[in-house]
């Protein structure tokens, strides 16, 4: 089995930063992709931002040049971080991965982490 923990939600102000950071542990072959997703009340979850195991990120409209996708291969560590915030950032973000153990490819994903930017 495979988890996923997440950190680094919180609240912030307006223009402020916060860093999230998702660690995927257990029997892990590989990683083929970690992303992550968010979703507001009311609204469907969406993908922010998505990292594959060859380095191409691919992010939503609406956080390209504010948010950045890395990870630490190493750690099967995934981050976001996330600049110039606004409130409509907030929602809960679920980390999501695409791992592959023995010749079984599934998706996991973590409990989610709240971020709420407001003044």
């Amino acid at each position: 089995q495979v988890q996923l923990v997440e950190s680094g939600g919180g609240l912030v102000q307006p223009g402020g930063s916060l860093r999230l950071s998702c660690a995927a542990s257990g029997t892990i072959f590989s990683i083929n992709a970690m992303g992550w997703y968010r979703q507001a009340p009311g609204n469907q979850r969406e993908l922010v931002a998505v990292i594959r195991s060859g380095g191409r990120t691919d992010y939503t409209d609406a956080v390209k040049g504010r948010f950045t996708i890395s990870s630490d291969n190493a750690k099967n560590t995934v981050y976001l971080q996330m600049n110039k915030l606004k409130p409509k950032d907030t929602a809960v973000y679920y980390c999501s991965a695409d791992v592959t153990v023995w010749d079984r490819r599934d998706d996991y994903w973590g409990q989610g982490t709240q971020v709420t930017v407001s003044s």
